[in-house]
């Protein structure tokens, strides 16, 4: 199958990437890379989630970064939302997409939220309900779904389970995630294709970790398949809570580079996120895990 000629990049740094940093890291400087990200030309930004700030300390801030933000028009930005009180601070913060989610792994939704897969997905009903009521975009996203770090393999009729039940919920995109970042390319394949037999293409997204080095080549397989939408974090923002320093979500530089190199079209300046992620790296006071990134800021000093 030939490759698709043009795809959508998700930027996921600014929720998925930020939301394990230990220090606090200011409204001000999620809402200047935000703004960074909205001007570098990406269509759709994840750039909050209204979880309890018990749980996830460093999204306290969602609601501040959501009004300060400059809004680009045209640009979707998504939140993640795991309840009714989420999804009602999400409404007032003006949230394009409702971000919901659930695991392909029984294990590991047992150990994570301590239910099932369905019980887990049935909890989401009343706030995919509200999303299509308030005409807001509803994704889902499938974790593990290529692996777990509970009970490893992940059966493919698992998968198509998960896919099928949101798209039940209405779901306007689901998200088919490697979360421990264990596929390779010749697992993406299988587990593409039993997503695409459950709902349409152009809605299917791969969000692949690069824990083990694998992401770009999990995202070339998957283009074979034809699907056409990725997320990406960048400066490759977001560790891996189950792999002992590995990096977690792949970095949007990277991917950018490989998608230019392809000849297919994001609608998105690599240089200008090249520099946003040299931005927030400096701003978290590290080195940022983009190759791509740290060889365009090395030439430009050189």
């Amino acid at each position: 199958m030939s490759l698709p000629k043009k795809v959508k990049i998700v930027e996921v740094g600014p929720r998925d990437g930020l939301q394990n940093e230990k220090e606090t890291i200011s409204a001000e400087v999620k809402i200047e890379l935000v703004n960074r990200l909205s001007a570098a030309g990406f269509p759709n930004v994840e750039a909050a989630s209204f979880v309890s700030p018990k749980w996830v300390p460093q999204m306290a801030t969602s609601s501040e970064v959501m009004h300060g933000i400059t809004r680009k028009p045209g640009v979707v930005y998504s939140a993640l939302v795991p309840n009714m009180k989420g999804f009602e601070a999400a409404l007032e913060a003006g949230v394009d997409e409702v971000v919901i989610f659930g695991a392909a792994s029984e294990a590991f939704s047992q150990k994570n939220i301590n239910c099932s897969i369905a019980e887990s997905i049935e909890r989401f009903a009343e706030v995919a309900k509200a999303a299509k009521d308030h005409r807001k975009r509803l994704r889902a996203a499938v974790s593990c779904a290529f692996g777990c770090p509970y009970q490893g393999e992940v059966p493919l009729d698992a998968v198509a389970d998960v896919v099928r039940r949101f798209r039940e919920l209405g779901c306007d995109e689901i998200d088919i995630a490697d979360t421990i970042g264990v596929a390779t390319p010749g697992k993406v394949r299988p587990v593409m294709e039993t997503a695409i037999r459950e709902f349409h293409i152009e809605g299917l997204s791969g969000h692949f970790h690069d824990t083990y080095g694998q992401a770009l080549a999990n995202i070339y397989a998957s283009l074979q398949t034809g699907i056409s939408i990725y997320h990406a974090s960048v400066a490759g923002l977001g560790g891996c809570p189950y792999a002992k320093g590995a990096t977690g979500n792949v970095a949007t530089e990277d991917v950018l580079y490989m998608m230019n190199g392809l000849g297919i079209e994001t609608g998105i300046d690599l240089d200008a996120v090249a520099e946003a992620g040299q931005f927030i790296s400096q701003q978290l006071g590290r080195k940022s895990v983009s190759r791509v990134g740290n060889a365009l800021a090395a030439k430009r000093v050189g």
